[in-house]
């Protein structure tokens, strides 16, 4: 019987030697991976404007607790744009995909989208293959390194291991992994999470529900930091991809709010702008 620790390697075969498409289990494997991605492009055309969220979902509980706030305070979150919704789109397929050469590889598959409750909070998990709780995660290189190297629990910004915990908690399972694609160069890799880098998932949860109760945000989640010897201040990492940040830091450049100028590799949100930038500002 083949484990997920071979998997990667199984996978590469596979698809270097080839396999015969016109075999049943193949044939219905193809068909399952065309309902999948067809699921993928239909949810994503039908989606419109995101409202603000009210409820707790368990693939949220490792977020800070300032933005899980906004969130269930029903805050208007940023609208996605097409670029953004493509990148979510790839991650669906890509999702999609690995599933279904995982099992032309030969390995197992259960449970997938098997839902979750841990005190009331709903979820759903990716799967389970070779009797391990996994998640499947699309990263960028930057990310898929953490993956990689084993060193996701030293700086997960995301909250994946508080994520995958909640799904090892309601399975009573002392070990989960992660399958992940580097979305840059298609590199697998497959990282084990052990019990002690889990966190107290059912603790986190009636946490958070205090944090929902509260009538004003907690703390912020990230202090800005200097951006390079312009005098300028900035959005820390944490903050970019928040949904949340213009309403955050309403406070920010004397009250103003927060002001983003594009750069090529993407736009930079300044707290404070004592130098304009020489690259086009944005509105926000």
């Amino acid at each position: 019987m083949k484990t997920i620790d071979t998997l990667v390697t199984d996978i590469y075969e596979t698809l270097e030697q080839g396999v015969d498409t016109s075999r049943a289990d193949v044939q219905d494997l193809l068909e399952e991976f065309g309902k999948d991605a067809q699921a993928a492009v239909a949810m994503m055309l039908s989606e419109g404007k995101r409202e603000g969220k009210q409820n707790l979902r368990l693939s949220q509980i490792g977020k800070p607790d300032r933005q899980i706030w906004y969130g269930l305070h029903g805050a208007k979150e940023e609208p996605l744009t097409g670029q953004t919704r493509i990148k979510f789109l790839m991650g669906h397929l890509l999702e999609a995909l690995l599933i279904a050469l995982t099992k032309a590889a030969g390995h197992t598959v259960e449970d997938a989208q098997g839902e979750v409750v841990v005190e009331g909070v709903l979820g759903h998990q990716d799967c389970i293959i070779d009797g391990v709780l996994t998640d499947i995660k699309t990263a960028s290189s930057y990310a898929f390194k953490k993956f990689k190297e084993g060193t996701l629990s030293d700086n997960d910004p995301f909250g994946y291991i508080a994520q995958i915990s909640a799904y090892a908690t309601k399975n009573d399972r002392k070990e989960a992994a992660f399958f992940a694609i580097d979305k840059n160069n298609s590199e697998l890799t497959v990282l084990k999470v052990h019990e002690m880098e889990m966190i107290d998932a059912p603790a986190r949860v009636r946490e958070l529900k205090k944090v929902k109760e509260m009538d004003f945000p907690p703390a912020r989640c990230y202090k800005d930091e200097p951006d390079g010897a312009s005098g300028n201040r900035k959005l820390a990492i944490g903050c970019v991809f928040c949904s949340y940040k213009k309403d955050c830091w309403e406070d920010a450049n004397n009250g103003k709010g927060l002001r983003g100028f594009q750069y090529s590799n993407g736009v930079r949100y300044l707290t404070n702008v004592s130098k304009v930038p020489n690259v086009d500002e944005i509105e926000l």
